[in-house]
This record gives C-alpha cells, structure tokens and sequence, in this order.
C-alpha cells in the first residue's frame, strides 16, 4: 500500500476569531518578544500557522509582542538560508515549516536544509484534497483519473512547489494509473492565492492542496472536490482516496524550527514555549475551528520524526520519479 504519512503546508491564512484573556490559561510571559519567520508569502499555510501562534500567545500573555518577516520561493528553500544566516544563535527567533520544505530541498539538492536549523515542536497535520472548477467536465475523482492515464500532459494540475507533497500526491495518482511522474503536467506556484487563481480561471484542470486551503471554495461552490488523502474524511461529503479504491494515504505536516547555533537552556525553553503553547485549550479550540489536525511531537522525538521523514520523502520521490 502507497501509504505515506509524510504529514505539510498548505491552509488560508484567514482571520482568527479573538478570544477574550478570561477564557485562557494565563502564563508568566516567557518573551518579550519574538521574531516568527515564514518562508514563505503571507496567507498560506506556513503563515497561517505563524499567525495563530501569535494569537494564542499574546492573549495568553506568553509574548509581548511578535516580529514577522516572509520570504518566500521554492518551497522555502529560498528564505532558508537567510534565516540560518541571520538568526544564528538568535533564541527569541523561530521559523515556520513542514514536509513541503523536506521535499523542496531534495528535489532542488539545495545545500542549505533542515538539517541546518533546530527541530523544535510539530504542531499540525492535514490530508490533500484534489479539486477541479466547479464548471469543469471532470465529475468524478474516476474522470479526473482517466484523464491522467490517457492523456496527462494536457491534465494540467495547479499545486504547491515542486518536489513538495502536492506533486508527490499527484505522482503517486499517476503511478496508481500506470504513468510516470515524469509525465505530470504540474504547475508549481509559491502560495495558495495564485493557485486558488489559476484554478477558479480554469487555467488548469485540477489543483492539489491542503483541505483548508480550497475549503471555502468548496463551500461556495466554485471548485468541486473529488477526493481527499487523509485516512478518514476530512469533509462529510468528499471521499478519500482509499474509498475510491486508490489505496494512497498522505498528509501534510506543518512544524516550528529554532536556528542553528542555539545553546542548550535557549532550546530546552523555546521547546517548553511551544508545549505549553500545545496544552492551552485556546490552543485546541483553534485546531477545530481551522480544521487543522493535532500532531504534536516535541524536541528530540520531533528530531528522530524528521529524519524518518526525509528518509521516507526521498524514497517516495524516487519511486515516483521526482528525483
């Protein structure tokens, strides 16, 4: 079974409800301030998660103030390297990531990755959804999957950078119906704005992403969901891909990382910021309203998860082509 839980990026960034201090555990403020850096453009799913961690932070007193700097491309293997650069040592800096990037720097060989940077906590995880516009002849997930196997060069699908979990889905689709990855016609965009785009103008067939990232689409009735990669469904009415007889389970996991050069008491309480984060039930009540799925590992049990992962993305890259 092509069962990959190389649980990454990809949801709105949308505007959080506000919680009143009273309905929040109230702790002894840990940084006077912070500086969350995104690899990558405001509204996405990295940025999405930056921002709650701000919310629930500052309304639990925790952080005086947050400091947000986006640098996007290439799956973030753009801003990467600026932030091991600059943040060196830094123990009031983290930086938001996930499988996207584990992928990203494997498919570009960047010489600058997460293993230059310090695993801190994973925080979340969410399955991929395959969407197509609402007005398109493509009914059925089974449609969409005829038209890769018979003709995948002109099946265009809009997803996230190449190499991340949005192309592996696609590649291990086109493997499910006897093609290569190497046929994909896959178009990489660096954030959800553009893709949600190309996709509502019916500049490609089909789109790849996190399931909170087309959600609201969905719900208005402008992009059509056909199937999801989780274990169980994510959405009432959208089946997974296991339903569908595609036996492929993926999700995306989304996670913090410190900078290189820490010393030891700067990690331990960045860790302990980001466990405590966890616990708060502002926290949990956040993870329902965003339909964003709990995945918390912290320090060296999210270290020893990570270098699982890049073993397993770089297998499945291989097998699927990618690389």
């Amino acid at each position: 079974m092509l069962r990959r839980h190389l649980l990454s990026a990809a949801v709105a960034g949308a505007a959080l409800p506000l919680l009143g201090r009273s309905a929040l555990a109230q702790q002894q403020q840990r940084f006077a301030s912070m500086h969350a850096f995104i690899p990558a453009g405001p509204g996405g799913g990295w940025d999405g998660l930056g921002r709650a961690i701000e919310q629930i932070a500052r309304q639990a007193g925790m952080v005086g103030s947050f400091q947000f700097e986006n640098v996007g491309g290439a799956g973030g293997t753009v801003g990467l390297p600026r932030f091991v650069g600059q943040r060196r040592g830094d123990g009031n800096s983290f930086m938001v990531g996930g499988a996207v990037m584990v992928g990203a720097v494997l498919a570009n060989k960047t010489p600058i990755g997460l293993k230059d940077v310090t695993p801190l906590a994973r925080m979340t995880t969410e399955p991929g959804i395959i969407v197509v516009p609402a007005s398109s002849d493509l009914k059925t997930l089974e449609d969409f999957l005829a038209a890769l196997k018979s003709n995948p060069g002109a099946t265009s699908v809009a997803g996230g950078s190449a190499g991340g979990v949005d192309h592996i889905l696609l590649g291990l689709l086109l493997k499910s119906q006897g093609r290569s990855a190497k046929d994909a016609s896959y178009v990489a965009f660096a954030g959800g704005g553009p893709a949600q785009a190309a996709i509502l103008g019916a500049q490609v067939k089909a789109g790849i992403s996190g399931v909170s990232e087309f959600a609201e689409q969905i719900k208005a009735g402008r992009m059509r969901a056909l199937a999801t990669s989780g274990d169980q469904r994510s959405l009432p009415d959208v089946p997974t891909l296991k339903e569908k007889g595609v036996d492929i389970v993926l999700g995306n996991w989304r996670g913090v990382f410190g900078p290189p050069g820490l010393k030891a008491d700067e990690k331990t309480k960045l860790v302990q910021f980001f466990t405590d984060l966890h616990n708060l039930p502002a926290w949990k009540e956040l993870l329902d309203r965003q339909g964003w799925e709990d995945a918390f590992l912290a320090g060296d049990a999210f270290e020893a998860f990570l270098k699982q992962d890049e073993k397993a993305t770089a297998e499945v890259l291989k097998e699927v082509g990618l690389i």
